[in-house]
């Protein structure tokens, strides 16, 4: 059950932000082997001076055009797996939208099955 996050610089089209969207549920599912269907993501748009990173950190030129993508999961996937994912990631986004990869920074985070719960008061 991955539950993606992504900020993004206010301004983009709803188009832009739909296959923003389109290509992270598509890594999910294809890449981290989530069930088809697992879909919960939230999209955020914020002003320059709320969308705060530093553009040479690491030796990596970013833009304001920097996507940052949050993945909550379930521990499973493995090293290679995770490696594929930011491939994924950085690669469709710039074939379908042509971001830069430089601009596609992302942070998996793993927790267990009993932190979630999925509506009903009721867990996993």
């Amino acid at each position: 059950m991955p539950f993606a996050r992504i900020d993004l610089a206010k301004g983009k089209t709803p188009e832009y932000r739909a296959t923003v969207a389109d290509v992270v549920y598509d890594g999910i599912v294809n890449v981290l082997k989530a069930p088809e269907g697992d879909r919960f993501m939230i999209i955020g748009e914020h002003a320059p001076d709320n969308f705060v990173f530093d553009p040479n950190f690491l030796n990596i030129k970013r833009t304001p055009d920097l996507i940052i993508l949050q993945v909550t999961s379930t521990v499973g996937n493995t090293k290679e797996q995770k490696l594929a994912f930011f491939r994924h990631m950085a690669d469709e986004l710039n074939r379908r939208l042509n971001v830069r990869r430089e601009d596609v920074f992302i942070s998996l985070v793993f927790v267990d099955r009993d932190d979630w719960s999925f509506g009903n008061g009721e867990p996993w």
